[in-house]
């Protein structure tokens, strides 16, 4: 499991990131404690560091390039500063990415992936697998006793929370929340619809026994 820093000063974002994190698999850790910001981090031993700009004592692009002195770890900042500079200024002290806020979490998410999976140098990482079951997150296609089947895009994303969700009941609004931006309405039927049809796909390929849904909690994959 990677371990996700966060190094943000407002409380409510930091535990916002922080939940998020921890929904969707990573060990995050939201540092409170800005005295000794940089040795607190690199103590740590994190594989990727999500790091805001303005924040007391020391800012941002001090500590982006304190860390950098000592460790290779990829840094993500994620600031409500938007121009040009800022940006260059970040990338210049070696971090890895900019991002402003407000953000799209799962645009954020996919960042995180990207660049965990680059320096990982992991390439398997592109099919996830659930016993017989592999899904390709490349082409969006599944494949279960030799057969393939072609995946829509909800269907992948509700495929691919749920393998990695395995043997663990994911709610129907932490899928909602994953498929779809949590600020637009979004009927809650559509859900349904879209996990009926994967259901089907997936018989089709002679997978009987696929999502079940648990009244009341969600679904999940036996």
């Amino acid at each position: 499991m990677s371990k996700i820093i966060i190094i943000e000063d407002t409380e409510k974002i930091r535990e916002e990131l922080k939940t998020f994190l921890i929904r969707y698999g990573y060990e995050a850790v939201a540092l409170t404690n800005f005295e000794n910001i940089i040795h607190d981090t690199l103590k740590e031993k994190p594989n990727l560091i999500l790091l805001d700009i303005n924040l007391p004592i020391t800012d941002g692009y001090y500590i982006c390039r304190e860390i950098r002195k000592e460790s290779a770890v990829p840094i993500i900042v994620v600031t409500s500063r938007d121009n040009e500079m800022d940006e260059l200024m970040s990338m210049n002290l070696g971090a890895d990415d900019f991002i402003t806020k407000p953000y799209n979490t799962q645009i954020l998410l996919a960042r995180i992936e990207s660049i965990l999976r680059r320096v990982n140098g992991v390439t398997n990482q592109d099919t996830i697998a659930y016993n017989d079951l592999k899904l390709n997150l490349l082409n969006g296609s599944v494949t279960y006793n030799d057969q393939t089947a072609e995946l829509t895009k909800n269907e992948l994303k509700i495929l691919s929370c749920l393998i990695k969700s395995k043997g663990k009941i994911v709610s129907r609004d932490d899928l909602m929340d994953f498929m779809w931006n949590a600020d637009v309405f979004v009927d809650d039927n559509n859900l349904s619809v879209n996990v009926t049809r994967l259901r089907k796909k997936l018989e089709g390929l002679g997978m009987k026994d696929n999502v079940e849904t648990r009244r009341g909690l969600g679904y999940i994959l036996p």
